[in-house]
């Protein structure tokens, strides 16, 4: 059987109407590279093709040694790009009016083209990268790329970068998961859509927001005004505090989410799968940078990190008492909410500790790492921080807190999730007295001019 014999064989359907996936992962473990790019190829013109799970099932391979990790990946990848390319020129060449006609056929009837050419008349190739990641909006992009004539020089930019990050991590995910990659890796490939889905919205609302920022923040002042006619002398600072009250509220949300979960008992999956990986990416070798990254989530940092923010404030802070003051409740309060929240939960961690508070949800390393660090990295940058500072202190305390949380799971004394809680808690509890301070700091300027002006 030849490469293109094997491919018409895969159009075959069982009485469910699914592909044999069977058919792929013969012809990947017998045709190799040759399968693997044709089918990136193919999917990438809208056919349904299980992308993913191939390419994950080649990881798998890679991990036998059956085939090679980098000529996998170059090989999906051009295919994949290969792919776009004749895509984007199929929509080019042929237009709206050939779409309008003949869509159906390829799952894109005139309901679905002028809803998704409107949205991508807007956003265009700024969400190529992240498309990948969602199934059925991959399969489109090229054609309505074209369709929409974006210039092909850029399109070809983000369409190819997608494709071999796209590729990259499906191939090494197979390739970690090894022996687990049947049992894991389907609930993995739900993660990732899900984690796609999250980030086009995301890159979404900061792309309205960018393009109409000004409308956006009238709206939102107006539409909040007579809860906030406190903020009305707040100028930038007003603005401020209602965006960190939406990061505030997403927190709050997730938090819900994250307890709903844990009353359901729905973690297992996530933490077997994350620990699992985990444990492939980090063997016994790292054990002694493990140590070290769980001394940053220790009062070895706390403490010094602690008195040189209070320095700090003393001597540069516009409002010393009152930066002081918030900057105490907030790291006894992030303690006294830690205590109590794992009290409440009252869940073991995989591995039993001999002391007299053993309980885990939500982890009191992340939670407090990211108290401690996430409101001193606010503090340090409110005033006197440009657009680099608060770049650099943000990546800083993001890399600190996931090197504290990926020790507590490699040391097998959390789960997954317990590290996840820690940091939505810590989050929210950080984002509330950010809130707080500016509105105090304001509310306390008021009554200072109020005062002088007697």
């Amino acid at each position: 059987m030849n490469i293109g014999l094997f491919f018409i064989s895969t159009f075959k359907i069982d009485k469910e109407g699914a592909w044999k996936l069977s058919f792929l992962t013969y012809g990947l473990e017998h045709y190799g590279y040759g399968v693997l790019f044709i089918a990136l190829l193919l999917e990438m013109l809208a056919l349904p093709l299980p992308g993913e799970v191939l390419m994950s099932y080649a990881g798998l391979l890679v991990f036998q040694g059956k085939l090679s990790w980098i000529l996998s990946i170059v090989t999906a990848g051009a295919g994949a790009a290969v792919g776009m390319t004749i895509s984007y020129w199929i929509g080019y060449r042929l237009g709206t009016p050939f779409f309008e006609k003949y869509g159906t056929r390829i799952h894109m009837g005139p309901d679905k083209l002028s809803k998704v050419s409107f949205w991508f008349q807007k956003y265009g190739n700024k969400v190529l990268i992240i498309a990948y990641f969602i199934p059925g909006v991959r399969h489109i992009t090229g054609y309505f790329s074209g369709i929409t004539r974006i210039p092909y020089r850029k399109y070809a930019i983000f369409a190819y970068i997608g494709a071999f990050f796209w590729v990259s991590v499906f191939i090494s995910l197979g390739k970690v998961l090894g022996p687990k990659w049947e049992q894991y890796h389907h609930t993995i490939n739900r993660y990732l859509i899900i984690g796609g889905i999250i980030a086009a919205v995301i890159f979404v609302v900061i792309y309205i927001y960018r393009k109409n920022k000004q409308y956006i923040v009238d709206r939102l002042i107006n539409s909040l005004s007579i809860g906030v006619r406190r903020f009305q002398s707040m100028g930038k600072v007003r603005f401020f505090v209602l965006s960190v009250f939406v990061i505030f509220v997403v927190f709050i949300s997730i938090m819900i989410g994250l307890i709903q979960d844990f009353l359901a008992k729905e973690f297992t999956p996530f933490d077997e799968v994350t620990s699992y990986i985990i444990h492939q990416l980090f063997d016994t070798s790292w054990t002694a940078s493990m140590n070290r990254f769980a001394l940053l989530g220790s009062y070895f940092v706390y403490v010094p990190l602690i008195i040189l923010t209070s320095v700090w404030i003393i001597f540069k802070g516009k409002d010393r008492i009152l930066e002081l003051s918030v900057f105490a409740f907030v790291i006894i309060g992030g303690e006294i909410l830690d205590e109590g929240l794992r009290m409440l939960f009252h869940r073991t961690g995989p591995e039993p500790v001999g002391f007299q508070f053993p309980y885990t949800f939500p982890s009191e390393q992340t939670l407090i790492s990211l108290t401690v660090c996430g409101f001193s990295a606010f503090l340090w940058v409110r005033h006197y921080g440009n657009a680099k500072i608060r770049i650099i202190a943000t990546l800083f305390v993001i890399i600190l807190c996931l090197l504290v949380g990926i020790s507590r799971i490699f040391f097998n004394v959390q789960y997954p999730s317990d590290v996840v809680a820690g940091y939505v808690f810590g989050g929210a509890w950080v984002s509330l007295n950010v809130i707080l301070l500016e509105i105090l700091r304001v509310m306390r300027n008021k009554e200072f001019i109020a005062l002088s002006r007697r």
